[in-house]
């Protein structure tokens, strides 16, 4: 994939930038532990759980947006150096909030910092020669990571730390970026031409909800998994199930590396999505009692997590090789991730979740959708002889 924005990158800056990107995005893997401490704690209530969490996620994304056109890209190492040492200092003083607002509003801050850290990384993904690979690469690097970190909380007791261990150790990690961010790029050139009506156009509009729904019915089904499993009655763990979907979602990232640039994008997105909706219907007609159906159903839902992502950057540079629509892929990808749930939790009422993976599975479907709706778009594009800054190689 040959894309105009392209740079040739030390490998240490690589490195450097995936492990700020890690740093950034930790808090998805963390989030049910910071949660559950501020409810113990009656920081906030049940009912403002939904509300803090959504809060940051939606800041994260839309931060993303707002450091793409505005944070100076001669300046990586002043954004990581900065936005590292006021993300330890919020991620401190969220554990003296008391009350639902308080502590979203912190936690709203914290998002739109991590957004500084995530937009480095996202700045490298997009320039690097194969942003398609590396956007597969980081993916499955920072599930490690959250995977690490959660296990390190659930095995690892400090007393002294009392409940606000799970923020304490958010802040520690937040120290990496100040010791590695002399290894990022000085610099990053220009800023790419600012995107316009005609790049972002309806196919540029539909290509960037692909990743949107795709990850709001990943956001819908992984959110409300625990209830989910319980009134199924298959009497399994959801720590063990959990797992499950981490080790699969670590599968499923390395297997959308190796085959992101040899597959033909809308097949592999097509599919993946079918085979979305088709777990969605299957855990909702499944029978009580099927542990191991349901298991296979859940290592498969982690599997195409993951496996999908890299094609939404893939389908992205086809669109416009410049990197206009990529830098927006990430932005919608953590608002889906916010969304999906958000809009499930209109739909749950009392105890009664068994209807979630069905609507998880409509979320899929419409990315079938998206993805023909992009199509057509090109296939009109290259009838009039227009193209999108050379872009429209959807296959």
């Amino acid at each position: 994939m040959n894309t105009s924005v392209a740079m040739q990158f030390k490998r240490s800056e690589t490195v450097a930038a995936l492990a700020i990107g890690c740093v950034a995005l930790l808090v998805l893997g963390l989030q049910p532990a910071l949660l559950g401490a501020l409810v113990d704690q009656h920081r906030i209530s049940m009912e403002g759980v939904g509300v803090v969490a959504m809060g940051e996620i939606f800041s994260l994304g839309v931060g993303t947006i707002l450091a793409e056109k505005y944070l100076p890209l001669h300046r990586l190492r002043t954004v990581a150096v900065v936005a590292s040492l006021l993300l330890i200092a919020i991620d401190l003083l969220t554990l003296t909030a008391h009350g639902d607002l308080a502590c979203a509003a912190w936690r709203v801050v914290a998002g739109l910092l991590e957004a500084c850290l995530f937009w480095i990384v996202t700045m490298i993904i997009v320039r690097s020669p194969q942003p398609d690979r590396l956007a597969g690469v980081f993916l499955t690097l920072q599930t490690c990571v959250q995977a690490a970190a959660a296990l390190l909380l659930a095995k690892v007791s400090i007393a002294s730390l009392g409940w606000g261990q799970p923020f304490v150790l958010l802040a520690v990690v937040c120290v990496l970026p100040l010791l590695i961010a002399s290894r990022l790029p000085a610099r990053l050139g220009e800023h790419t031409e600012a995107i316009q009506p005609s790049v972002v156009s309806w196919t540029g509009f539909f290509a960037l909800l692909v990743p949107f729904l795709h990850m709001s019915a990943v956001g819908a089904l992984w959110a409300y998994l625990e209830p989910v499993v319980n009134e199924a009655g298959v009497g399994l763990s959801i720590d063990v199930l959990a797992s499950l979907v981490l080790v699969m979602q670590i599968i499923g990232g390395g297997a959308a590396s190796l085959s992101v640039r040899w597959g033909k994008v809308s097949q592999a997105l097509i599919v993946s999505a079918l085979a979305f909706a088709a777990v969605g219907i299957a855990m909702y007609r499944l029978p009580a009692h099927s542990a191991a159906a349901f298991a296979v159903l859940c290592a498969v839902f982690g599997f195409l997590w993951l496996f999908q992502m890299p094609f939404h950057i893939r389908l992205a540079f086809d669109i416009d090789p410049r990197g206009r629509i990529a830098m927006l892929v990430p932005p919608a990808q953590l608002v889906g991730t916010g969304f999906g749930p958000l809009v499930t939790s209109f739909t749950v009422h009392g105890n009664e979740v068994g209807h979630v993976p069905l609507l998880a599975a409509g979320f899929a479907a419409c990315v079938v959708a998206a993805v023909a709706l992009v199509k057509l778009g090109v296939l009109a594009r290259q009838k009039t002889g227009g193209a999108l800054s050379g872009g429209g190689d959807v296959r």
